[in-house]
């Protein structure tokens, strides 16, 4: 046991001395001295034994700095979510979407900025509005509005007209792919598109080029949706601060609009896109789209490949839609998700959605301590949430989430992954470049990251398989859990145990500015909770109020 514990202590020493010169031997003093960092103690003659080792161990992490690794290089440890002897019905039904016949072009032509998917699909299905037009309709407002918000780093207008011009013939030979083919849509400029820069919301990355186009937008590509932009993000993934800027909540531009989806979730609530795709690592679809007054949805690790995504943290990264409504996730997502080979995490299972269901036939839960604790922003919108869905026909269940495990000292999960992910941007010290560099911003965490032993790290994910089992223990009996957007340790909880999580606007706070709530289910189970989050705003409209400063 002790002989592991020196093993442990390996990755600590090695960060600690980092600065010494390689030829110069490790000491007995800065060895206890970094004892200190991880809480340990040796005697002098285990110091004695360790010093030879870890100067070896040193040269290999030197052999090993030398291989160069892009971003797009995965360790060969793939995260499973998935409990032991986990079950899933494996039918695929087809899915009926149901896009409305009657929808007429708008008197005032600005009203077509917030128009739903389904609104906007039949517009185009039913030859209204050519998608060339609506293409270039979203492209002069995002011309017009993007530099107010800051939510644009680049407009694929080339692009985006070949693709729209190409949607217009297929479907004037009768050609119709489906309720996304010929709508402009905007991604998250951590998804890289051949021909155009991705830059990652990061100064050192400002100018990069990746040469290649992401999975994601292929899917939508090949559904015949149209990529209009680029957009912002909090640099390396965190906030709403990035090279240029302050990404702005529409609702008030003297306010980010969070993070780290900052400019999808943005534009999407300012109608400079029909729809976007974020990623959610540790709440970036959550927050931006709870800001922005925006649907969003964080699917179930491994649903969506993230092939030609940045990573941050492989066994926590996902991608997903932020949208004007859950039914518009729900297109969205159907497109989005599969397996592919280039991702090995990703999983193909159905995805049975409706846009009807019965709440009263639903096992529905809520985190009543949550709901009922200490007041917090939107406290009261969430009671008329809760009582909203009880006349709609849910029947609660009061639980509260598994508390016997610390989820906060998992945080080191995420923060050795990404220290992994950007080792190269730290010992070359540009990230200084980064905007941020506060005590919680990516540099410091970064450094931080190398004085978490390997031993720690392996040890937190042996807790998180407690974590998974424990949780789906717990989760199983229910179909949805309502819970506070933020609050106790479920966002965290859920998104190390790879949950999906719907998000949906629910009213406004005393200065105006959105407020949500989340809608939490099982693995693989997102046709639920976007079912369930569709009747909630069917009946109660908070997804069609929009900005008025973009109206």
């Amino acid at each position: 046991m002790r002989n592991l514990i020196k093993i442990g202590l390996l990755t600590v020493i090695v960060s600690f001395v980092s600065c010494s010169d390689n030829k110069k031997g490790i000491t007995k003093n800065e060895l206890k001295s970094a004892e200190k960092i991880i809480g340990l103690e040796f005697t002098n003659s285990e110091r004695d034994s360790l010093l030879e080792d870890l100067q070896i161990v040193r040269d290999d992490y030197k052999a090993i700095r030398e291989v160069e690794l892009s971003n797009s290089v995965s360790p060969k440890l793939i995260f499973d979510p998935r409990p032991t002897n986990f079950k899933i019905k494996n039918k695929q039904l087809d899915i009926k979407w149901n896009i409305p016949e009657n929808i007429e072009m708008p008197k005032n032509k600005n009203d077509l900025a917030f128009y739903s998917v389904s609104e906007l699909a039949s517009l185009i299905k039913n030859k209204k509005i050519t998608s060339t037009e609506l293409t270039k309709f979203y492209i002069k407002r995002l011309k017009k509005y993007g530099d107010t918000l800051e939510c644009v780093i680049t407009i694929t207008e080339k692009l985006a007209l070949k693709q729209a011009k190409k949607a217009d013939q297929e479907i004037a030979n009768g050609i119709y792919k489906g309720p996304l083919h010929g709508i402009p849509y905007g991604v998250k400029d951590l998804l890289a598109v051949k021909g155009y820069k991705t830059t990652w919301g990061a100064a050192p990355y400002k100018d990069q080029n990746i040469e290649y186009t992401a999975k994601v937008v292929r899917n939508l590509e090949k559904a015949g949706a149209v990529l209009i932009a680029k957009l912002t993000l909090g640099a390396l993934a965190m906030g709403d601060v990035w090279y240029d800027g302050v990404t702005k909540n529409p609702w008030d531009l003297a306010q980010g609009s969070s993070g780290s989806s900052a400019g999808s979730a943005s534009a999407t609530s300012a109608g400079l896109v029909a729809f976007a795709i974020g990623t959610e690592t540790w709440g970036s679809i959550v927050s931006p789209a709870t800001r922005c007054g925006v649907t969003g949805l964080r699917p179930t690790f491994g649903r969506v490949s993230r092939d030609g995504a940045m990573a941050l943290s492989w066994s926590m990264d996902k991608i997903g839609p932020i949208c004007r409504s859950a039914n518009d996730c729900a297109m969205v997502f159907d497109v989005i998700r599969g397996i592919d080979k280039n991702d090995q995490s990703t999983v193909s299972y159905p995805f049975n959605y409706t846009q009807n269901v019965d709440l009263s036939k639903l096992k529905v839960a809520y985190l009543k301590d949550l709901f009922e604790g200490e007041d917090y922003r939107g406290k009261d919108n969430d009671s008329k949430t809760l009582e909203t869905l009880k006349k709609l026909g849910a029947n609660f269940q009061e639980v509260k989430l598994p508390d016997h495990i610390n989820v906060q000292s998992l945080a080191i999960i995420l923060e050795a992954e990404a220290g992994a992910a950007f080792d190269e941007l730290t010992r070359s010290n540009k990230d200084d470049e980064l905007v941020a560099q506060h005590k919680y911003a990516w540099p410091n965490i970064f450094r931080k990251s190398r004085f978490i032993p390997a031993v720690e790290y392996i040890q937190a994910n042996r807790i998180r398989s407690l974590l998974i089992e424990d949780f789906n223990k717990w989760i199983k009996d229910y179909d949805v859990i309502v819970c506070p957007s933020f609050g106790g340790d479920q966002l965290l909880m859920t998104n190390l145990t790879g949950h999906p999580c719907v998000v949906v606007p629910n009213g406004f706070d005393e200065k105006n500015h959105p407020t949500s709530i989340s809608f939490i289910g099982n693995l693989y189970d997102e046709a639920t909770l976007l079912a369930f989050a569709k009747v909630y705003q069917d009946n109660t409209g908070h997804d069609n109020i929009h900005p008025d400063l973009f109206k």
